[in-house]
C-alpha cells in the first residue's frame, strides 16, 4: 500500500511537473506578447547587426522581452539572424515573431526623380536602402564598372531611369548599381523600336531628353520642345539651350554657390563642350537627370516647323514657339521684359 502511495504521488508529480512544462511552453510560444496597438510595426536588421541589436528594437515592441529571447537560443534563431525589413503583426506570439524574422524578409519601394547629380541621387536612395550614401557614392563613381557596360563618365548618371522599384532594404550599393543597370536595358529594350525611327541611340535621348526636361516640366508641352531640337540637329543649327548654359556655368567655382535665374550674354562665352551656343549637336552627356516623361517627349516628338521658341510670361512653365526669328525675338523680348519688371537682373 505504502509503494502504492508513492508510486501514485510519483506519477501525480510527474503530471503536475509535465502540466507545469506544457503551460510553460505554450506562454512561452504561443501566448500574444506584442504592446503596439497598431497592426503592424517593422524592424530593420542591419547586416552586422547581433541579438542584442534586435532585442533593443523589440524591446518596446514586445510585452515578455525575456520569454522571446528563450525560444530565440531554443529555435537557434540568435545565431541565425538575417538582415532585412521584417513586420511584426499586432497580436503575434514570439514563435511567429521568430518564424518571420528568420523567413520573411520584405521588399520596400525605392524612388528617385530628377537628380541632378550622383551625390543627389545616393543621398536619396540613402534615406531609402541599408547602404549609406557614402558607398553609395562610391559605387556610383567607379568608372570600370560603367567601361564594362560601354558607358563613359559624361553619360553615367543616365544609366539610372527615375522610376519606383522594390528592393529588399539590406542592398547593397554594388547590388542597387547592378539591379539600375538591369532596369535600364530593359527600359531601352522596349523603347528600341523609337529609338531607330528617330535614328539616335539611348544615350543621345538621354541627353536631349535631360535638356528638354530642364526647359519644361510641363508633359504637353515636352514634345513640342523635343520638336523644335530635333529640327535644329536636323539642318545643322546649334541647339542654343539656356539649361546647357547653367550647366556649363555652375561648373566653375565662381558661379558656386549662384543660382542663374537669367541667362545673359556673358554665359554665352563659357569655354565648355556644354556650350550649346559654341558647339552643335548635343552635348557630352546629360545636363541632369530626365524624367521617364522627357525621355518618351523625345522619341515621340511633335513634328512641326518651329525652331525658337521662348518662356511666355502669360503662361508661366509654358513657351511660345515660333517658326522665324523675328517672331523668336519678339517673343523673347517680351519675356525680357517682364523679368526686368519683376527685379530678376542675372
Amino acid at each position: 500500500m505504502y509503494i502504492k502511495k508513492i508510486l501514485l504521488f510519483i506519477v501525480l508529480l510527474g503530471l503536475l511537473i509535465a502540466a507545469f512544462f506544457a503551460y510553460y511552453v505554450y506562454n512561452t510560444m504561443f501566448v500574444p506578447n506584442t504592446t503596439f496597438n497598431n497592426e503592424k510595426s517593422y524592424i530593420y536588421i542591419a547586416s552586422d547587426d547581433d541579438f542584442l541589436d534586435i532585442k533593443n528594437q523589440l524591446e518596446p515592441l514586445l510585452k515578455d522581452l525575456d520569454k522571446f529571447e528563450v525560444l530565440a537560443k531554443r529555435k537557434k534563431y540568435v545565431s541565425n539572424i538575417k538582415p532585412g525589413r521584417y513586420a511584426i503583426l499586432k497580436d503575434m506570439n514570439n514563435n511567429d515573431i521568430i518564424n518571420s524574422l528568420r523567413s520573411k524578409n520584405l521588399p520596400v519601394k525605392v524612388s528617385f526623380n530628377n537628380q541632378e547629380t550622383l551625390e543627389k541621387l545616393a543621398g536619396r536612395i540613402a534615406v531609402q536602402i541599408e547602404a549609406d550614401s557614402l558607398s553609395l557614392i562610391n559605387v556610383f563613381k567607379e568608372e570600370t564598372f560603367y567601361k564594362a557596360k560601354g558607358i563613359d563618365a559624361d553619360n553615367i548618371l543616365g544609366m539610372y531611369i527615375p522610376n519606383s522599384y522594390e528592393f529588399f532594404w539590406n542592398t547593397s550599393a554594388t547590388e542597387f548599381r547592378a539591379r539600375m543597370f538591369t532596369e535600364c536595358q530593359k527600359f531601352w529594350k522596349s523603347r528600341e523600336a523609337k529609338l531607330s525611327d528617330i535614328n539616335l541611340n539611348a544615350q543621345q535621348v538621354g541627353t536631349l531628353a535631360s535638356i528638354v526636361h530642364e526647359e519644361s516640366k510641363q508633359r504637353d508641352e515636352q514634345p513640342v520642345i523635343a520638336g523644335v531640337y530635333m529640327n535644329r540637329l536636323r539642318i545643322g543649327m546649334p541647339l542654343q539651350a539656356d539649361p546647357t548654359l547653367k550647366f556649363a556655368a555652375y561648373q566653375l567655382p565662381q558661379y558656386d554657390g549662384v543660382i542663374i535665374k537669367r541667362v545673359l550674354n556673358i554665359h554665352k562665352s563659357i569655354d565648355s563642350p556644354y556650350n550649346t551656343y559654341l558647339n552643335k549637336g548635343l552635348p557630352p552627356g546629360p545636363i541632369a537627370m530626365p524624367d521617364i516623361s522627357a525621355i518618351d517627349a523625345v522619341l515621340n516628338y511633335q513634328k512641326h516647323d518651329y525652331l525658337y521658341f521662348a518662356a511666355d510670361a502669360e503662361r508661366i512653365g509654358y513657351h511660345r514657339f515660333a517658326k522665324t526669328l523675328q517672331q523668336h525675338n519678339a517673343n523673347a523680348r517680351a519675356y525680357q521684359s517682364y523679368l526686368s519688371q519683376q527685379g530678376i537682373m542675372r
